[in-house]
């Protein structure tokens, strides 16, 4: 890419974490022999036009299905999103990656088949608003796919996630939360969940803060 193009990306930018977006890029390359494996689960059988909120540095571009016309990304973060251009060249999918927030997404009413959140449901400053848009760019017979780190099911761990949220864990980690009940506020926004599984990621014998996900499906009800 060139530095003029790297400058724009930089320049159109809405959101800002340049130390959490550079940590970030090298830790999901490092977790990606785990976290691969979900995000193909996470997107197969999709069809059709999707919108991927969140799309940090691109790593779902690779794994959508051939049945996919386009892959509509956003992603707010300069320096992601320019990884996430970058990906975007390196894969058969047809991908359009442009800047916008969760909360005002660039794009129409009812146009898209399917939606993807991954891992961004806990940096969104407010999920409600976040999954109305979502619903309002679905068409009515679309579906959400979701994956993401969510509240512990032991009042041990939240505990701790509820102490790491109030504290430092935001300011560190670009805004995410650890403490969110995403399961939950996916159904209040008015979305039918088809599936949902509980994970471990990584799946190791001691839990940390961000150990518990879900990966599911929904659409609206």
């Amino acid at each position: 890419m060139a530095g003029s193009e790297y400058a724009a990306l930089i320049a159109m930018s809405t959101v800002r974490h340049p130390y959490f977006a550079r940590y970030y890029a090298r830790l999901s390359l490092r977790m990606e022999p785990e976290i691969g494996r979900y995000r193909r689960r996470l997107l197969a059988g999709l069809r059709g036009r999707v919108i991927e909120i969140g799309a940090g540095n691109g790593l779902n571009f690779g794994h959508y299905p051939p049945a996919v016309d386009q892959v509509y990304a956003v992603e707010p973060e300069p320096r992601l999103r320019a990884l996430a251009v970058a990906r975007a060249d390196e894969v058969d999918a047809e991908v359009e990656v442009v800047d916008g927030v969760a909360d005002e997404l660039p794009a129409d009413d009812a146009s898209f088949d399917a939606a993807v959140l991954s891992l961004v449901l806990c940096s969104v400053p407010d999920q409600a608003t976040a999954l109305a848009e979502v619903r309002r760019v679905l068409r009515p017979d679309g579906e959400l796919r979701f994956f993401e780190h969510v509240r512990a099911d032991t009042a041990g761990l939240r505990r701790v996630q509820r102490a790491l949220d109030a504290t430092i864990y935001p300011r560190l980690a670009g805004g995410c939360h650890l403490n969110r009940d995403t399961a939950a506020a996916i159904e209040e926004a008015g979305f039918a969940v088809e599936s949902i599984e509980p994970l471990r990621v990584p799946d190791t014998r001691i839990s940390l803060p961000a150990t518990p996900h879900i990966l599911g499906i929904a659409r609206p009800s």
